[in-house]
C-alpha cells in the first residue's frame, strides 16, 4: 500500500525536529519495503552559514542523516515494529558523486534488503535531477 507523508505527518513518525528534520516529503510503499524522501534544499539553511560561507554545499553526513530519516520513517510503517524505533546503527560503502546546493531537490530512496532479528540492512541513494550524489548501505538497530 502507498503512503505519501508530509511535514506533520513525518513529525508523528520520527523524532527528528527542524533545524535536524532533514526531509519535507515521504513516499511509502510498504509492499515493497521501500521508500522515496524529498528534501527542498534552501539556501537559508543553518548548516550552510559555516558549510561553507562562500561556495554553500550540503555536508555528505546529512544526505547520510536524510536516508536514515528516511529509511526510520519506512521502518515505522512495518506492523512487526509497532512501538519501535529504528536507530542509525552503521555506514558501509557510502560514496559521494555530486554536489548538493541550495536550490536542488534532493530525492532519496531506500530499499530494505534484509531484516533479521533486531537489525535491519538498507540500501539508499540519493539524487539530484536524476544524478546520483550519494550512496550507501545502511545499517539500523530496531528497539
Amino acid at each position: 500500500m502507498k503512503k505519501i507523508l508530509g511535514p506533520s505527518e513525518i513529525l508523528k513518525t520520527i523524532p527528528h525536529r527542524y533545524p535536524f528534520l532533514l526531509i519535507d516529503k515521504v513516499e511509502i510503499d510498504d509492499l515493497e519495503k521501500v521508500a522515496k524522501g524529498i528534501k527542498c534544499v534552501t539556501a537559508n539553511e543553518l548548516y550552510f552559514h559555516g558549510h561553507f560561507p562562500d561556495m554553500p554545499i550540503m555536508p555528505g553526513v546529512l544526505i547520510l542523516e536524510a536516508m536514515a530519516q528516511t529509511t526510520a520513517t519506512l521502518l515505522y510503517f512495518y506492523p512487526e515494529l509497532k512501538d519501535k524505533r529504528g536507530y542509525f546503527a552503521g555506514i558501509k560503502n557510502a560514496k559521494f558523486k555530486k554536489q548538493v546546493l541550495p536550490g536542488d531537490v534532493l530525492e532519496i530512496n531506500v530499499r530494505v534488503d534484509r531484516f533479521r532479528g533486531n537489525i535491519a540492512k538498507v540500501y539508499g541513494v540519493a539524487r539530484v535531477c536524476d544524478e546520483i550524489c550519494c550512496e550507501a548501505e545502511l545499517m539500523f538497530a530496531i528497539q
